[in-house]
């Protein structure tokens, strides 16, 4: 239930105020922003610029469910809970809202028409307004990191339930709330649930002052991986499609610079021992697929891009994914998995996908995004750390040599999957779905 009882003291609504002047300020300069990517011809969308700005919202029928996502990883942890809410109730509309271009096509890739997808307009009072008013949700649900003062005060002054599911609070962050807990407290006291996903969130939510009736540790939601049929229909066709189904596959799936520099250099070095080994590279950013091609290029191996539709023949090396919606299917290819964001200081991303596949897993040394997920993976021998080119070689070299070690490795992740399920249905119960 919404703490109505909650009133916020005369600096805390300053704070809000100054909050929202800020963005209304920065509002023109958004514009320009998004001009901008529109004669640059970046991946942004009409819809998304029009809808970022409150306008021609497309929702769900009124009384279902708003569920906000950041990107591709949040939609993917979503749509676990999705899935459990839908064999509840199969008929509540659902409108799911993004912030980037990516987000949006991995929600249309996992749903279809069975949901409506919307991008989340910039957090003033009015343009929250406006999609509340439109949607109508009987509840909003936030998923991991995305905590906007004024959708958060919106819910609140309509008595809309809204909560923040597999909450994630790193260290860093806590301490950067800390310092504006002015703006940041009162969301704490406006909000129905927190679910935490580990330990860490929950002691952190808890020092924040999240009121204890608020706050719940339901554990990590995506732990729940389930590999779907279609997701080995995809596997298999693209195995097809390029011509790579007896190779011996690494997969470097979410990666940033200079990650993919270290990738090459790493597999150059286990081409001499493994001439039939292939390299995918899957970009975390469409923005960069370009960049990252004549990156391969410029290593001097034979690349080729998935966009080209060309199959790989006994010289090709490097198969770039220039496609987004792809990640998952090539998981279920691949002998072994690199999880990007971990060179680059990105936090690291979504292990647990190559672990659903019983794929072996290198990460670099960052990876507090999801810490205790790492932590397990590699306590159980399915993740290991590489830092630099000849870690990493020497690694995928480990496992190709030694098949039953590889399997060894897959197999824990699998069971770790297995052994950490059931948050989904923690997360139901704490929003009242069961």
């Amino acid at each position: 239930m919404m703490n109505t009882s909650f009133q916020p003291k005369p600096k805390e609504k300053l704070s809000l105020w100054g909050y929202t002047l800020l963005l209304w300020t920065l509002l023109p300069f958004a514009f320009l922003h998004f001009c901008y990517q529109y004669l640059a011809k970046k991946s942004v969308t009409p819809k998304a610029r029009i809808q970022r700005f409150g306008l021609r919202l497309s929702t769900a029928s009124a009384g279902g469910l708003l569920i906000h996502c950041v990107s591709v990883g949040e939609v993917v942890a979503a749509a676990n809970v999705i899935k459990a809410i839908r064999t509840i109730q199969p008929d509540l509309p659902i409108t799911l809202t993004t912030t980037t271009v990516t987000g949006a096509k991995q929600a249309n890739s996992l749903f279809n028409d069975s949901i409506t997808h919307c991008y989340l307009p910039l957090d003033t009072g009015w343009m929250m307004r406006r999609l509340l008013k439109r949607a109508a949700p009987s509840q909003v649900l936030i998923t991991e990191v995305e905590l906007w003062p004024n959708l958060i005060d919106q819910c609140w002054r309509q008595d809309i339930p809204i909560s923040v599911i597999n909450a994630r609070m790193t260290d860093r962050s806590a301490r950067s709330y800390g310092k504006i807990s002015a703006l940041f407290q009162p969301m704490l006291h406006k909000l129905s649930k927190v679910c935490a996903q580990g330990e860490r969130d929950f002691n952190n939510y808890q020092q924040l002052g999240t009121p204890n009736t608020t706050l719940v540790l339901t554990n990590n939601i995506k732990f729940e991986q389930p590999v779907s049929t279609e997701s080995h229909q995809q596997s298999t066709a693209f195995a097809q499609r390029f011509n790579i189904h007896k190779r011996s596959i690494i997969v470097a799936g979410s990666t940033h610079a200079p990650e993919e520099e270290v990738l090459l250099d790493a597999y150059q070095r286990v081409l001499a021992q493994q001439p039939n080994s292939l390299l995918i590279i899957v970009p975390r950013h469409p923005q960069r697929f370009e960049d990252v091609y004549q990156i391969c290029l410029s290593s001097g191996l034979n690349c080729l891009r998935s966009s080209d539709a060309q199959p790989c023949n006994d010289t090709s090396q490097v198969l770039l994914v220039d496609e987004m919606g792809k990640l998952q299917a090539l998981y279920g290819l691949a002998d072994i998995a690199f999880v990007g964001g971990s060179i680059a200081d990105r936090g690291g991303h979504n292990a647990l996908e190559p672990a659903a596949f019983e794929v072996p897993i290198l990460m670099g040394p960052h990876r507090y995004n999801n810490p205790a997920i790492c932590q397990i993976l590699t306590e159980s021998g399915a993740l290991f750390e590489g830092n630099d080119a000849a870690q990493i070689s020497r690694q995928i070299l480990t496992w190709f040599n030694d098949e039953s070690a590889r399997e060894y490795a897959g197999q824990a992740g699998k069971r770790v999957l297995k052994e950490n399920s059931g948050a989904v249905n923690a997360t139901l119960v704490a929003l009242g779905f069961a």
